[in-house]
């Protein structure tokens, strides 16, 4: 495999539950975009001390400067092969940038979309319920929280819910993502590139798809 997956998919949808079992499983290095940055926070580059000031002014990373911190993040020994992107590319520039990157890198670009019904990501959203000891994730529709792994955490006391988990900030990110990421799809759909995965169903289901897409025409 030499290829660049990017996963698309509205919050709630799973792809980062997705990317980690690539990655587990299969051995997929999952770059995430939040991860780089943290990283610069950390780093002492000419690069980092570039982004350190564009973030402390309040300001959006540019896409240039992103394309050149996702360059140089996958330009490491375990992207090599094929790696996965989550988070980027996030606009149309973004996009072309990331086929310039492609050709340069010699892969080729799968794009999925984890598709589930508004109604379902409102659920899974609105009932996350994470232990604030464990950090163990359950959800009071899907997966009721009966008990916990680690017998310290007792739950009636230590599930917490995140502030903006409420039905009216779940609505607004869900909105925000459909408006900001059509286009992105709509880039990838014209160019015959996009797989859509249905993402109403059980994890599992959605990873062998992901697998069985992923390995075709290798």
């Amino acid at each position: 495999m030499n290829e660049i997956i990017v996963l698309i998919g509205a919050p709630g949808a799973g792809k980062g539950t997705q990317a980690r079992l690539l990655q587990e499983r299969l051995g997929i290095p999952q770059i995430s975009t939040g991860d780089m940055f943290r990283e610069m926070k950390q780093s002492d580059t000419p690069l980092a001390q570039k982004v350190r000031k564009i973030m402390a002014d309040g300001q959006l990373v540019p896409d240039d400067l992103t394309y050149e911190i996702v360059k140089n993040r996958t330009s490491r020994e375990d992207c090599k092969g094929t790696y996965i992107l989550d988070g980027y590319p996030r606009t149309i520039a973004q996009a072309e940038q990331l086929e310039n990157l492609a050709k340069e890198q010699g892969k080729q670009i799968k794009v999925f979309l984890i598709d589930v019904d508004p109604e379902v990501l409102e659920k899974r959203m609105t009932g996350r319920r994470t232990c604030k000891v464990c950090g163990e994730i359950f959800n009071i529709h899907y997966k009721p929280p009966a008990k916990c792994d680690r017998s310290e955490c007792d739950l009636e006391t230590n599930l917490i819910q995140r502030e903006d988990d409420n039905p009216e900030s779940v609505k607004k990110r869900l909105i925000t993502f459909e408006e900001n990421t059509k286009p992105l799809i709509d880039y990838y759909e014209r160019t015959n590139r996009l797989i859509r995965i249905d993402g109403n169903r059980d994890v599992e289901y959605i990873y062998a798809d992901l697998k069985h897409f992923i390995a075709a025409n290798d």
